[in-house]
């Protein structure tokens, strides 16, 4: 009990913790509040009943009548209090929003199972997937072939880096784009641009097959590895000093 106490004192910073009241009792009030494991939470009745036949959902819309209450006439359900703050507001964007540092994904995954929130089931789910693919080692290899039929090829094992590399070309383009054009996309980890010419002054021009000129090669290439570096990865191509930049490297490749 007194660790209950302690614990309830450090979350009184938390907006959901509020005093009791009864204002579930009252038809016309738009609000609730909850005692979950003796932690008072406030929401609004709406964002309670957002989940057709979740648990909450039959609870504040009156569908099943409440099994137990507090001493101040709060209906209380007995489960974790800390983790709830995570279920509500859920319920209030529609998003998973955990901190980088959540440790208890396995609670609150059980506990999303038994308010039967089957959609934040599914995004603990994704959000778990996430973290496992970012504590593995991701492999970034940017490789320039000067023959026109290959050009330049970006492979990385993390997708969502390849997704900013694409997101990347649409922002230096000089040519209006509203989305990747799909002819450089191989994969899910690979783009490839194999459109180019070489202009008179040795600039080679990345092209769409409909001729349109988007940028020059060496600065596509340019923003990849910084866009790399900035996300952390690692050089470990030992470059040849006779080549001048990391720009004329054929083969670069990272690790992170």
């Amino acid at each position: 009990m007194e660790w209950n106490l302690r614990r309830m004192e450090s979350e009184l910073i938390n907006p959901d913790l509020l005093q009791p009241s009864k204002s579930f009792k009252k038809p016309s009030s738009g609000t609730i509040t909850l005692n979950v494991g003796g932690f008072l939470y406030a929401a609004h009745r709406t964002t309670l009943v957002k989940h057709q036949g979740s648990f909450l959902e039959e609870m504040a819309s009156g569908k099943k009548p409440v099994q137990q209450t507090d001493s101040m006439g709060n209906p209380f359900i007995d489960r974790d209090g800390p983790v709830f703050r995570h279920v509500l507001n859920y319920l209030r964007t529609g998003d998973l929003q955990l901190p980088d540092d959540f440790r208890e994904v396995g609670l609150l995954r059980r506990e999303a199972e038994f308010y039967r929130l089957s959609e934040l089931v599914e995004a603990i789910i994704e959000w778990e997937g996430q973290r496992a693919a970012q504590r593995e080692p991701a492999f970034l290899e940017v490789t320039d072939s000067h023959e026109r039929s290959h050009g330049l090829k970006v492979y990385c094992s993390d997708p969502t880096f390849i997704e900013k590399v694409k997101d990347r070309l649409l922002h230096i383009s000089k040519s209006r784009l509203d989305e990747f054009p799909d002819e450089f996309e191989v994969s899910s980890n690979v783009i490839q641009f194999r459109h180019f010419i070489k202009s008179e002054p040795g600039s080679r021009l990345v092209l769409k097959a409909d001729s349109t000129f988007l940028c020059t090669l060496d600065c596509l290439k340019l923003e990849t590895v910084m866009l790399a570096l900035r996300a952390g990865y690692k050089l470990i191509t030992s470059l040849d000093s006779s080549k001048g930049s990391v720009v004329a490297a054929e083969a670069l490749h990272f690790v992170k």
